[in-house]
């Protein structure tokens, strides 16, 4: 796809939500505005800049909500330093609103609070889908790089200045989701990003990347190194009881530039579900439909390109030999879901020898 083709794409997504908020106006106020649970950059920038584009626009009262916590460093910077009007769910939020939007997910993915048996007014994601989404607008584009790449278009369409706390937000959240536009399927993500410059506030930018960490960062960090275990390209490492479902994200994405690594994978115990990612050294490799073969609920598993990420239940109060053994069994399905012959035996490169 060209990046003028994949351009015009994203114009055209982008037209559609604007001509459906256009026709609807009045009957979708108020609405609610749903990320997946513990949502990243991408999820709350495109929530963010969706609430204003409905209401600076078409009049349209709305509220920002996610499930769970945010929970990585930088994107609590980016909530905080951009005084982003983001909210905890709660129970009543989805009984008073009639009309709801699910951004970066959707209705059928295990990731989100959106109740199954209902249907959504629109659904704006770039993963694939499950099945067709409940929604009468539906907009998922796989190729776009960043979901909040779609919105960033929307509103870059209607020819108005876009707030500095919104623009800096779409900057990071496509940032955040191609790694620095390493992982950008094209120019037409890098187009829309350069065309928000203009509006961002460069130095908040910086500052969201590169926030101050705590002392159990660097803990786990120095933990997922020191049990990381090497094989064939692919490393791997279980963190154990982390602070954050953040964390095991975080740290497959620094161990995949360990030097000769093609796949990342790792675990961490929260709240009695065990947290998975896994990561690709090639972009353009589809790693989730492998995630999903080794879980059991292939709906708790999602992704694309090279970025792949699920939970599931294990139970707070289970002893230490049953995760144990959930994590081993998920590495050996991963290994055998790669291919790696079972001759082969993990190293554990970063460890003193005796």
């Amino acid at each position: 796809m060209t990046s003028q083709k994949a351009r015009s794409g994203l114009n055209r997504h982008a037209k559609k939500i604007l001509s459906f908020l256009e026709e609807r106006k009045s009957s979708l106020s108020p609405l609610l505005i749903l990320t997946h649970d513990y949502p990243d950059p991408d999820a709350i920038a495109s929530a963010v800049a969706l609430q204003h584009l409905a209401q600076e626009g078409f009049a349209i009262q709305s509220r920002v909500v996610y499930g769970g916590i945010i929970g990585r460093t930088e994107n609590r910077a980016m909530v905080q330093i951009l005084r982003l009007p983001v909210h905890r769910l709660k129970p009543s939020d989805l009984k008073r609103y009639a009309n709801v939007v699910l951004v970066d997910t959707q209705p059928e993915f295990e990731n989100n609070s959106f109740p199954k048996n209902r249907k959504a007014a629109i659904v704006i994601d770039q993963h694939p889908p499950l099945t067709k989404p409940s929604a009468e607008l539906t907009i998922i584009d796989e190729e776009c790089g960043a979901t909040c790449a779609i919105l960033a278009r929307a509103l870059l369409l209607t020819g108005r200045v876009i707030p500095v706390r919104v623009a800096t937000a779409l900057a990071y959240g496509i940032l955040s989701d191609t790694l620095n536009l390493y992982r950008a399927p094209d120019g037409h993500v890098v187009d829309t990003y350069l065309d928000l410059l203009p509006f961002c506030d460069m130095r908040a930018l910086a500052k969201i990347q590169n926030p101050k960490r705590s002392r159990r960062f660097f803990s786990t960090l120095a933990k997922g190194i020191q049990n990381a275990m090497v094989m064939r390209g692919l490393i791997v490492s279980h963190l154990g009881q982390i602070e954050n479902p953040d964390l095991t994200a975080q740290v497959a994405d620094f161990l995949l530039t360990y030097q000769g690594a093609n796949f990342s994978f790792c675990t961490g115990r929260y709240n009695g579900r065990l947290q998975v990612s896994l990561r690709a050294a090639r972009a353009k490799m589809e790693v989730a439909p492998v995630l999903r073969d080794i879980f059991a609920n292939r709906g708790e598993a999602g992704g694309h390109g090279g970025i792949a990420g699920g939970s599931f239940d294990v139970g707070a109060e289970d002893q230490e030999s049953i995760w144990n053994e959930i994590e081993k069994l998920l590495t050996q399905s991963l290994c055998g879901r790669l291919r790696i012959p079972k001759r082969f035996e993990f190293v554990y490169p970063f460890r003193a020898k005796a």
